[in-house]
């Protein structure tokens, strides 16, 4: 019996996600077809297409797997410690150093494989 409403399931979500790329390839055309009327009607015919479209996804199982995903994400990047304005420019100068020293370095050595072909080469 779970089998068959799962099997069930997915066959609608099929035909969800059906709706959601014939809605967002509407919403392309319409945006092309509609290019003479102004640009406000137009954004908001798109936005609300897409909200559409979003509001079926989200019926599917992979639509709340991602809503999901994505509930945990902003909740992990909530936890993240972010460093201080001194601690970013900080390392942001350390980078700029190194890039500065391999950059002389770089330089030094083609400037040198350049002398030694040069000579060779004549």
């Amino acid at each position: 019996m779970n089998a068959n409403v799962e099997k069930n399931t997915g066959a609608l979500d099929w035909l969800k996600w059906l709706v959601v790329v014939a809605l967002l390839a509407g919403g392309v055309f319409a945006n092309w077809y509609y290019q003479d009327e102004g640009l406000l009607v137009r954004v908001i015919g798109l936005l609300v297409t897409a909200a559409v479209a979003v509001l079926i996804a989200l019926q599917t199982q992979r639509g709340r797997n991602i809503w999901s995903l994505l509930k945990e994400s902003r909740a992990e990047v909530r936890r993240v410690v972010w460093p201080t304005n001194q601690e970013t420019t900080q390392t942001t100068m350390v980078v700029l150093l190194l890039v500065f020293v391999f950059a002389l370095i770089l330089w030094g050595l083609d400037s040198l494989l350049g002398w030694i072909v040069s000579s060779i080469i004549g």
